[in-house]
This record gives C-alpha cells, sequence and structure tokens, in this order.
C-alpha cells in the first residue's frame, strides 16, 4: 500500500498557485490550516489552540460556501452562472 504524504505548505501553494486557486476561500483554508500544523511544535500549546479556534471560526463562517458550485469545488471545472455573471466573451461580459 502506497504511503500518501502530506504536502508541504510550500508545495501546496505552489499547486495551488498553478491551478489558478490561490483565490478560493476554501483552498487558502487548507494553505493556512498546513501552515499552522507545520508551527505548532514551535508554537507555545495556547498560541496553538488560539490560532487554530480562529482558523475554525473562519472555515464555518464561509457556510455552505459550495451550495450551487458543486461541480466547481468538487469537481474542479468552473462553470460561471448565468445568473450572477455572464459567460467570458458572451454579449454580456464587459
Amino acid at each position: 500500500m502506497a504511503s500518501s504524504r502530506t504536502p508541504s505548505s510550500a508545495e501546496l501553494a505552489t499547486y495551488l498557485e498553478q491551478r489558478g486557486e490561490l483565490s478560493k476561500p476554501w483552498m487558502l483554508q487548507l494553505l493556512r490550516l498546513t501552515k499552522l500544523k507545520e508551527a505548532k511544535d514551535s508554537m507555545d500549546p495556547d498560541a496553538y489552540m488560539a490560532s487554530l479556534q480562529e482558523a475554525h471560526s473562519d472555515l464555518m463562517r464561509l457556510g455552505e460556501f459550495w451550495k450551487g458550485r458543486e461541480q466547481e469545488v468538487f469537481g474542479g471545472r468552473y462553470q460561471p452562472t448565468t445568473l450572477i455573471e455572464p459567460l467570458p466573451g458572451s454579449p454580456e461580459d464587459r
């Protein structure tokens, strides 16, 4: 069975940048948690818990961000809704 290694925060940031996903809040939260995990051993336990609780609160504020965006979030395929934004190159696109 192959070992699944967790990428470092630098590797994750590079991957997200290459895919153009650094503007997605859920991906930034993933990067934030990865960086926090790396810093855990060098942090005061109380500071670590406070940072982790803050990250959790921020993640919960995203709410059900994926509703109506399942293909983009879970399938990696972005298809803008015509109700919110026009398709690129369409007559409504400015």
